[in-house]
């Protein structure tokens, strides 16, 4: 194509694409990038869904480095599987055809100790040994009479250099990984709802820990998560990228209304919007709620810059953080040319 350079996704994706869900694509890239780099605003990323067994780290790490993510509200699973990944990818099976498996296909996969999703199947002794891992730090706080939340303890697992010599992956591939370097908040809302938030409750009824409080409750978030927004609202506005729906979306876009009408306190909506998802629009589903929707719940503004884009997260996801990754990179190149070339000579 004349006039694009072939390694650079942002010139594809203006060259390329024009219309319905590709425009829009390319306007909340567009949109992310001036919020963030030139309105000095500052990002939430929600991850439900599988995002980090379809390796998201890859382009999300790297975004999470470069200062565009500021707070993450994430699923148990994807938290975690995004560690699993570092110590267990080369053992990892993909199945591409998983639409024509059946139960006894994948009664043979559970026998040979792998649990799918979609067409990636995880080894299940990787999540045993992030568990033995995490088990130690909880019991270490519950002999020291603390407590901390989910994500606390897997960046004191990071930080204990547990992957250093066992990764699978090059670290810098974790968006976990680089969120614990940038040492922003991952929220887990429903935490519980994860494998290894099933082992800590197990870990509690068998005994091994004395009470489930060496883990913060729900509730311990969203009061630190609106100490987090109260903070910064008053400087930057804030904006919201949401990757498919359910609790790591709703949980964290939450805080505004609760801010507003159950603290009674004015602050600022939600100034910029993109939800990537598949739910149809229809039969009062969160997931497929537009932002207009949102509007009524004290969740935007009726001018806040919003995105829709009905589609494949795992495809459309990537994109976006790259093309903003590239403009940051050509923008900031620019200045720095431009400061060169106006330095003055020495005398």
């Amino acid at each position: 194509m004349k006039g694009v350079n072939s390694y650079s996704i942002a010139a594809f994706l203006e060259e390329n694409f024009k219309h319905f869900n590709a425009r829009e694509t390319l306007d909340a890239a567009a949109g992310y990038y001036r919020f963030v780099e030139q309105q000095q605003g500052l990002m939430m990323v929600s991850l439900a869904g599988a995002m980090s067994t379809a390796e998201l780290g890859k382009t999300l790490a790297p975004l999470i480095r470069a200062g565009f993510v500021h707070a993450i509200s994430s699923t148990g699973a994807n938290i975690e599987e995004d560690l699993f990944n570092l110590v267990g990818n080369s053992r990892y099976k993909l199945q591409p055809n998983w639409r024509y498996l059946t139960m006894a296909d994948d009664a043979r996969t559970l026998e040979e100790g792998y649990n799918r999703v979609t067409d990636t199947c995880i080894p299940e002794d990787v999540m045993l040994d992030v568990h033995s891992a995490l088990r130690a730090l909880w019991q270490s706080a519950d002999r020291n009479g603390q407590r901390h939340f989910h994500w606390e303890y897997f960046y004191q697992l990071i930080r204990s250099g547990f992957f250093n010599n066992r990764s699978d992956v090059p670290l810098r591939d974790s968006w976990l990984v680089a969120a614990c370097e940038r040492n922003i908040p991952v929220y887990t809302p429903g935490a519980e709802d994860s494998t290894i938030g099933n082992m800590f409750c197990a870990d509690v009824i068998q005994g091994h820990l004395s009470s489930h409080a060496v883990l913060k409750s729900g509730t311990e978030q969203f009061a630190h998560l609106t100490q987090w927004y109260r903070q910064h609202e008053r400087k930057h506005p804030i904006g919201f990228f949401q990757i498919g729906g359910g609790i790591a979306g709703d949980f964290a876009m939450c805080v505004v209304p609760a801010i507003i009408q159950d603290h009674e306190t004015n602050c600022r909506h939600w100034r910029y919007f993109c939800h990537i998802g598949d739910a149809v629009t229809s039969f009062g589903g969160y997931s497929g709620c537009p932002p207009n929707e949102k509007v009524t719940w004290h969740k935007l503004d009726p001018d806040t810059e919003n995105y829709t884009i009905n589609s494949d997260a795992s495809i459309v996801a990537p994109l976006i953080f790259q093309y903003v990754l590239e403009k940051s990179a050509s923008s900031r190149a620019k200045s720095r040319t431009v400061d060169a070339a106006v330095e003055p000579a020495e005398a």
